[in-house]
């Protein structure tokens, strides 16, 4: 497999030391995002970095986690290929820089939404131990259907034993035992996962600083502006038990998926989690990287893709019927009464269309 095999359409993005592409394959005529990483100037550690973003996007298998579909050496150009599922929708920073461009807000709908969504994708690492340390807006992808899913693990770790040091990340979405040099764990994602929910509705991260000095003191005090009052008390919760500057008071990513279920902002879906591939280690010749890559995985995941497409409309379906149901069963009684009341009067009863969410107290975060 070489470059060859792909006809490069449009430049999706770049780093550093890598660039992203949307790529069409020859084999399949199908859409990919190719990540080319250039490794003639990399550090070690840089290239321990990107091997270790293969690992672990080959291990996940979450419809919520952008996909692994293959990782090979291009020798003619010396780069590291990554072919990941393309996300037709873009990136969410683009989506709430366009929103802002046209003074327009996400539904609430949407957010909660596109909240469960990674909320699934971030469980779905955390079973694994694998912390993701670098979640924000722009490394949340989204689909052509609107669904979102969590990418760019290139400084994803895997949790061994304890806490962790090393400082990685980005500084809006940092949290503050990141800032502080302080050692971290899961929670550190949950409140990158706060920042990143409070962006959605606000337009904005929750701390803005002209200096790293001011960023810094608004992030460990945990002070933020209030959400706009078109939004509901239950996302101002949800935000405010993310964004808690002790990392012992924030929810697990386990816990948020269970909130989320019983309040009806997502359907309980199974998952079953993946086995961890071994560690890749760089080799000393580099005609030996091809050999230690997993295999390709076009097929699983052009079918996973496909069924993720589908997926939300038939859950956000069942759910309703769901809600319906469970409303007829508890109203039926007065509902008649009303029914039979103004039918007397010559008036039709309108049909129920769906039951405000369910609000939880602090308390249950």
């Amino acid at each position: 497999m070489s470059l060859k095999d792909f006809e490069i359409l449009s430049k999706l993005g770049s780093g550093s030391y890598s660039s992203v592409y949307k790529v069409r394959r020859r084999a399949d005529n199908h859409l990919y995002a190719l990540k080319q990483v250039s490794l003639g100037t990399l550090a070690a550690r840089e290239k321990a970095n990107a091997v270790n973003e293969v690992r672990i996007l080959a291990s996940v298998s979450n419809p919520c986690v952008v996909a692994y579909y293959e990782a090979f050496l291009d020798y003619s150009s010396g780069s590291l290929c990554i072919v990941m599922e393309y996300a037709a929708g873009g990136d969410l920073l683009e989506r709430i820089k366009q929103c802002r461009k046209l003074d327009l807000r996400l539904t609430e709908q949407e957010i909660w939404r596109a909240f469960g969504e990674i909320v699934q994708g971030l469980c779905a690492l955390h079973e694994m131990q694998i912390l993701h340390r670098d979640i924000k807006s722009a490394n949340v992808f989204l689909t052509s259907t609107g669904g979102a899913k969590l990418g760019d693990l290139n400084v994803a770790k895997v949790a061994q034993a304890g806490l962790h040091n090393t400082q990685t990340g980005t500084p809006y979405y940092a949290s503050p035992e990141v800032w502080k040099d302080q050692p971290y764990d899961f929670k550190s994602d949950i409140w990158s996962l706060g920042c990143v929910l409070y962006e959605m509705a606000a337009l904005e991260p929750p701390f803005t600083a002209k200096d790293m000095d001011s960023l810094y003191r608004k992030v460990v005090k945990g002070v933020y502006t209030p959400l706009p009052d078109s939004y509901s008390p239950d996302l101002s919760i949800m935000i405010r038990n993310l964004l808690q500057v002790n990392p012992i008071s924030r929810p697990t990513s386990k816990r948020l998926l269970q909130l989320l279920t019983r309040g009806g902002h997502i359907a309980p879906s199974p998952h079953t989690p993946t086995l961890l591939l071994k560690t890749i280690h760089f080799p000393k010749n580099l005609h030996d990287l091809d050999q230690a890559f997993p295999s390709p995985k076009y097929h699983s995941g052009a079918a996973r893709q496909h069924l993720h497409n589908m997926s939300f409309d038939k859950r956000e379906v069942s759910s309703r019927n769901k809600s319906l149901s469970q409303r007829s069963e508890s109203t039926r009684p007065r509902e008649r009464r009303m029914s039979q009341l103004k039918e007397s009067i010559g008036l039709k009863l309108p049909a129920a269309f769906r039951l405000p969410p369910i609000r939880h107290s602090k308390d249950h975060m």
